[in-house]
């Protein structure tokens, strides 16, 4: 693109917002013209993180000051609150991409269940679309509202997907057992998310009630072209960034697990971000950290005939931030990797 896509970031103060913030500033293609908080309006971003000093940012502003103009408005707010924003950006014909949950979910019933209000906008959820790109490409490219994908949603959904669409295993019985680092839990300190609660610590939460399952189960569910329930327990590392996730499940074949590893590198050969391990080796969050990728790797247990995943990403890039500008790219014709083909730290 010959001009610079304006972009802008309401909620620019939270974790995701301020990773958002982070990679449009270098980006080739993007400018950063509007940066919102309602905690911090008024003030440098770099009041707030400091390793934003001198980098020109503009000044935190209130949302409808942080919005004008822009050609794509990201939204890092809690569940609830992007739905009116989503109007005004379908007014002024601005694409709205939305890191929060308020257009995940398809099913208003589901969304009520889960989330203990129905839409408020109805008619803005027809123009939506789940994005998680290395499945629902085609769909994105003419998005009106752009629903980008939760973090452990993420790591499960394109882990799961090609067993689940090749026929490899059964339906039922699935079992995610997912760890993540602190930042998932956003910016707001709680109880849990203190630091003597989780340094040198592991624990469940929300077990058989967090909010990701049914964005799980729909992803899924699309794979297997039926609906499908998954047993979905989160866990809290003591990390600040990072999602590993290992995923059992029952083989419906008599492949073996070099063939089933050889039928995921051909279903994500095309795919930079996704990247499959060798044999024997466990994929790791130290090995995505602050990247766009997502590493899978493949085991088998022969003994109880369980096809065992470990997917990870980093919650905050691929889970959030950079899997909203891999989007961006995708919507306005840009290669998917601009702004976003950062190495991951080896150490």
């Amino acid at each position: 693109m010959d001009k610079k896509i304006k972009a802008a970031v309401v909620g620019a103060t939270g974790y995701a917002g301020a990773e958002l913030v982070r990679l449009l500033l270098t980006h080739p293609a993007a400018e950063l013209t509007g940066i919102s908080s309602v905690s911090f309006e008024g003030k440098e971003i770099s009041e707030v993180y400091p390793s934003f000093k001198k980098l020109g940012l503009p000044t935190l502003t209130d949302e409808d000051t942080a919005i004008e103009g822009a050609d794509v408005v990201f939204a890092a707010l809690p569940h609830g609150l992007s739905e009116l924003l989503a109007e005004k950006c379908a007014a002024s014909g601005t694409l709205l991409i939305d890191l929060g949950a308020d257009f995940r979910l398809a099913d208003e019933d589901e969304y009520s269940e889960w989330y203990k209000k129905p839409f408020d906008k109805p008619e803005l959820h027809s123009g939506a679309v789940y994005a998680l790109p290395e499945l629902f490409r085609d769909e994105i490219r003419g998005a009106k509202i752009i629903a980008n994908p939760g973090c452990y949603p993420t790591a499960a959904g394109l882990a799961l997907y090609p067993a689940l669409k090749l026929g490899l295993i059964g339906k039922s019985g699935i079992i995610i057992d997912a760890k993540s680092g602190v930042t998932g839990a956003g910016r707001s300190l709680t109880q849990n998310t203190h630091y003597p609660e989780t340094n040198e610590s592991i624990s469940a939460y929300k077990v058989g009630a967090h909010r990701h399952t049914p964005e799980i189960e729909q992803t899924v569910s699309r794979a297997a072209g039926e609906h499908i329930n998954v047993v979905f327990v989160p866990h809290l590392l003591p990390v600040n960034r990072g999602i590993e996730e290992t995923i059992y499940c029952r083989l419906t074949t008599d492949m073996t697990e070099d063939e089933i590893r050889a039928a995921y590198v051909d279903f994500y050969k095309d795919e930079p971000f996704v990247r499959i391990e060798a044999k024997g080796v466990s994929a790791q969050i130290r090995n995505v950290a602050r990247s766009n990728y997502c590493d899978i790797s493949i085991h088998m247990d022969k003994r109880t005939g369980m096809l065992i995943l470990c997917s990870c990403i980093d919650n905050m890039v691929k889970g959030a931030a950079g899997q909203a500008i891999q989007n961006m790219n995708l919507y306005f014709g840009l290669d998917e990797g601009t702004g976003i083909d950062t190495v991951p730290a080896p150490f």
